[in-house]
């Protein structure tokens, strides 16, 4: 029986399923030169590349999403439901 391969892409999506060494982490997560976007060191797809700066603005929106998000649900749970009388008009 032939041996399946460990790492190649499909339908144009990489994967890897090598062990990873700490090496091949810490080097896939920080590569200058390339794009925003990198093949993940294990598992199938992309990661971010944090040597990218527009990474770090991508960061930086999701962060800002995220605190927004966490402050509006303060504020919902202060509204209590009260019945909504709804008119239909023929």
């Amino acid at each position: 029986m032939a041996e399946k391969p460990q790492s190649g892409s499909i339908f144009g999506v990489p994967y890897n399923f090598e062990r990873p060494s700490v090496g091949r982490l810490l080097s896939s997560y920080w590569q200058p030169g390339k794009g925003m976007l990198v093949e993940k060191p294990f598992g199938i797809g992309y990661t971010i590349n944090l040597a990218s700066w527009r990474s770090w603005v991508v960061l930086g929106v999701v962060a800002a999403l995220l605190w927004n998000e966490r402050q509006g649900a303060d504020d919902v749970e202060s509204v209590e439901d009260d019945p909504v009388e709804v008119i239909i008009d023929d």
